[in-house]
């Protein structure tokens, strides 16, 4: 009984922590993150010249969404309300997107190369966050949660290679001509 109650109070000790406080403040920044790259994804799809990048894209929508989901989970686990933190790399990154969007012209392998670079610096900044959320959560004993941020990690790696193979495949050699 006295190991139950070490235990809880351990936990409770742990929620309040400034280390608990800045994993769940950097949930809800990826939380933010995700939910605005689900909304910007149709339009990089429609800006696309190539209908294997455009499918790439519509995959990544639906991947983006299954994210948002799991996220909500590991909100749930947490016994908190998700909310979303304004996440400033992921609206500058977002924002270079549209950058790119603007900068090319329509219908070229240029504006694909330029929107696959977007999306792979995307991914990276994706990577790296749910690879550190992920320790973060394994250090704190959150194991169901830090499985659930391994698998949208998993996704974000395979999706960062399938935007590589978009690339050196359809993309960069006729982009090169032009």
């Amino acid at each position: 009984m006295a190991t139950n109650v070490k235990t809880s109070q351990q936990t409770m000790e742990m929620k309040n922590s400034e280390f608990h406080q800045f994993f769940i403040d950097e949930l809800k920044d990826i939380y933010w993150a995700e939910n605005h790259l689900v909304k910007a994804l149709p339009k990089m799809k429609k800006a696309a010249t190539s209908k294997e990048l455009a499918a790439a894209f519509e995959k990544h929508t639906q991947e983006t969404q299954t994210h948002i989901d799991k996220l909500v989970e590991v909100f749930d686990l947490l016994g908190i309300k998700p909310v979303a933190k304004k996440c400033a790399a992921m609206e500058g990154l977002l924002e270079e997107c549209n950058t790119i969007i603007e900068d090319t012209e329509k219908e070229t392998m240029t504006r694909d190369a330029g929107l696959i670079l977007g999306a792979q610096k995307v991914e990276h900044y994706e990577i790296a966050t749910y690879g550190t959320l992920r320790v973060f959560a394994e250090n704190m004993g959150h194991d169901e949660i830090a499985d659930l941020l391994t698998s949208i990690l998993e996704n974000e790696k395979e999706t960062d290679v399938a935007l590589t193979k978009v690339a050196e495949s359809f993309v960069n050699e006729p982009a090169s001509r032009e």
